[in-house]
């Protein structure tokens, strides 16, 4: 099932799933998507497609594509390498990534794979991690390059937790949809250029080292985001670069689960 968060045309939030023939009218969803819920059969019009979740915590896997630590020139890591966003980096599809008025000029683009967690995990081993899955999503990890690896000394953190730097959706697809998240095709189209174009079998730790590897640090809480790491074709990375501009429209397309599009603007 696809699971969003919406805007109705009377101004309530609420939780739905999209029907397959209308943007603008959902299924609304009854109960706490995250514990008990059921699809209802009201029909409920809308008026903006939200963020599927308002995470308490946004974890994010630096290099964990071979081929994008190729392009690096890096070593495999041994563990996962994990950086936080900021919560109010998030963005919903369609909504504006803003370039902000404190610089950065090297905002770079990065599809990824996100995973939701449904369920409190702690300690979780491989075998048991999916289990505490609720589903998967689209997401960009904008990045600022000039602040990720000079002005911060190679903290990343705030160079990725700019406001807007952080767009998911358009919905959580649920886990049992998904036969293989470890064979999907994902790809960023930037002014409809193919950008990246990869699989996620290229990934250096699946979705259950991940969840486990994580849970044995922190406790992922429901709702939890997760970034997985970007494949090869970042902007820095070219030659030249190739950094996001006013006006550019950048997609996010992972095969079985959707596409998230956002377009560039200056912070006023």
């Amino acid at each position: 099932m696809k699971i969003g968060r919406f805007l109705t045309a009377g101004g309530r939030t609420v939780c739905g799933a999209p029907l397959p023939d209308n943007s603008y009218k959902i299924k609304e969803i009854e109960g706490d998507i995250f514990g008990d819920y059921r699809l209802t059969d009201r029909i409920v019009e809308i008026s903006k497609i939200l963020p599927p979740v308002e995470p308490p915590n946004i974890l994010a896997l630096g290099m964990n594509y071979r081929r994008h630590a190729d392009e690096l020139g890096a070593e495999y890591p041994e563990f996962p390498i994990l950086f936080l966003k900021s919560n109010t980096s998030i963005a919903g599809p369609g909504d504006t990534i803003l370039l902000p008025k404190a610089g950065p000029l090297e905002v770079d683009y990065e599809a990824e794979l996100a995973v939701v967690i449904g369920s409190k995990a702690k300690n979780v081993a491989r075998e048991e991690a999916l289990q505490y899955v609720l589903g998967y999503t689209c997401a960009n990890d904008v990045s600022a390059r000039d602040w990720q690896f000079r002005k911060q000394n190679k903290q990343w953190s705030r160079g990725k937790s700019f406001d807007t730097f952080c767009p998911i959706g358009p919905f959580i697809v649920t886990r049992d949809e998904i036969h293989d998240h470890r064979n999907l095709q994902i790809s960023a189209l930037l002014n409809g250029g193919v950008v990246q174009d990869s699989f996620t079998s290229d990934m250096i730790f699946d979705i259950g080292q991940i969840v486990s590897d994580l849970s044995r640090s922190m406790t992922l809480l429901p709702g939890t985001v997760i970034l997985t790491g970007t494949p090869e074709g970042v902007g820095f990375t070219r030659k030249p670069p190739i950094f996001l501009r006013p006006g550019d429209i950048i997609t996010v397309s992972i095969e079985g689960i959707g596409e998230l599009t956002n377009i560039v603007r200056l912070e006023e």
